[in-house]
């Protein structure tokens, strides 16, 4: 469960954090922090699959600084590349 929470949570300042960094990006704040929910859950879980010392340290109970660091990693990347590229779809269709 802390992982997912991480996950979102980076997500969502990583979709703020691209959306305000380019008005080509920009969704609003609710639309950047819901595709940054999205992304980064969605990146975060991935790389918990691909990553698997990550996932074994999560799944024992034994949540290290390094994991906790790329969930966020993870996260925030996935919440910016979401929002970005639905951000940069919003805007070419408009």
């Amino acid at each position: 469960m802390e992982q997912i929470l991480i996950n979102l949570v980076a997500g969502a300042l990583g979709g703020n954090a691209a959306g305000k960094s380019s008005p080509t990006f920009d969704l609003g704040t609710l639309g950047n922090t819901i595709a940054g929910l999205v992304g980064g859950g969605v990146l975060g879980q991935i790389i918990t699959l691909v990553w698997p010392a990550v996932s074994a340290s999560l799944q024992g109970g034994n949540l290290d600084v390094g994991s906790i660091i790329t969930q966020v990693i993870g996260g925030g990347a996935g919440g910016a590349v979401l929002t970005a590229i639905i951000g940069a779809i919003k805007n070419k269709a408009s």
